[in-house]
């Protein structure tokens, strides 16, 4: 029986709240199945602000480079307005990232066969919808410098830098390429070429490793303003998008919105492979810590405990059970249980443990 250490960071907002439900996700998993997790809880975000006027501390990240995988929650809200811009809690999330070189970040965008009517699109746009939207997540522009505002009161000057180096683009469009060979076998490569000189760079290196070792993989190249027209126009069209830090960001919101709610959509944010046949890796859903309804039990938990699924996969080869997981969460779904956000006429509405109990149940059944 293998052993995983997981690292659980809850965050603010409703991250604690769903955290919840996807621990008892875990339990079950050390109840029922073959491998045990280990878990360790921590702060971070404006949560770890408070405690430390600091939102990602060193002893917290000393755990998480020596956990086998992170469960991120959210982070921010509108009381750390007025914190000093590197002491945000999303600078917490960010040095995670770049701190465990979690250069790869893979955002699924799947429409479940029950929520096809709670899109804003026509069902028949977005039933069987599966993609893989494939975000470069150390470089480009959130983390290039200078970063800076100069001046004073009405005459400042903001700087941001975009900046991408071959080597970056590289390990990206290998990722993306090696992703659809296990799908469809089509990437679709999307930047400004005809505007940035980083485009240039990002479809020449794309182009010279498609031709190198993936030319078995159809590619198209496109503009990713017109992306982010077609994934609404005709979203079906794609299977893996791969894209900057960025228009990744942008993109991948996009396409969250064709499923119903960003409520139900995972990431995985992964980093090289080591030495040692170990790859950092740091798993959350793609929602914000949505203070509004914090506290509330409205939250929907689906996009956490299914970030739980993609760990099961990614960081631990468990295929299996992250289809166990799939399944139930599917099932439940087919059964007419809703929270808030896709709550739809003649559904059942359902607290956020509500649906965690759900889940639970579902996966009992398949036991």
């Amino acid at each position: 029986m293998a052993t995983y250490d997981l690292l659980l960071l809850a965050g603010d907002g409703i991250g604690p709240e769903i955290m919840a439900q996807t621990k008892r996700i875990i339990g079950w998993f050390n109840d029922n199945g073959e491998h045990q997790f280990n878990i360790q809880d921590d702060l971070v975000g404006g949560a770890s602000y408070e405690a430390h006027k600091n939102p990602a501390t060193d002893e917290m990240m000393a755990k998480a480079m020596a956990a086998d995988a992170v469960l991120f929650g959210a982070v921010g809200g509108e009381q750390w307005a007025g914190v000093p811009y590197d002491e945000r809690p999303e600078a917490g999330l960010l040095r995670l990232r770049k701190d465990m070189e979690l250069f790869a970040n893979l955002r699924p965008a799947v429409c479940y066969p029950a929520l096809a009517t709670a899109s804003a699109l026509k069902p028949e746009l977005v039933e069987g919808l599966d993609i893989m939207i494939v975000r470069e997540l150390t470089g480009g522009v959130y983390f290039g410098e200078p970063k800076q505002i100069t001046g004073e009161g009405n005459h400042k000057r903001a700087v941001d830098t975009q900046v991408y180096e071959t080597y970056e683009i590289d390990r990206i469009s290998r990722v993306a390429f090696d992703l659809a060979k296990k799908r469809s076998n089509k990437v679709h490569s999307a930047e400004k070429h005809n505007v940035m000189a980083t485009g240039v760079l990002w479809k020449e290196v794309v182009a010279r490793v498609h031709g190198e070792d993936f030319g078995g993989v159809e590619l198209y190249h496109i503009l990713a303003d017109n992306c982010a027209m077609q994934l609404v126009r005709n979203p079906k069209q794609f299977d893996v998008i791969v894209t900057d830090n960025l228009f990744g960001d942008i993109l991948s919101d996009v396409a969250a919105m064709l499923t119903g709610s960003l409520g139900m959509l995972a990431s995985a944010s992964l980093g090289a492979m080591g030495t040692d046949g170990k790859m950092k890796a740091m798993y959350e859903p793609v929602h914000g810590s949505a203070p509004d309804i914090a506290g509330k039990g409205e939250a929907n938990p689906i996009a956490m405990i299914d970030s739980f699924g993609m760990c099961l996969r990614y960081s631990f080869n468990m295929g299996r059970e992250a289809d166990q997981l799939q399944s139930a969460i599917t099932q439940v779904l087919a059964n007419g249980l809703r929270t808030a956000d896709i709550m739809q006429d003649g559904m059942t509405g359902v607290s956020t443990s509500g649906m965690g109990d759900a889940i639970l149940c579902e996966l009992e059944a398949r036991a």
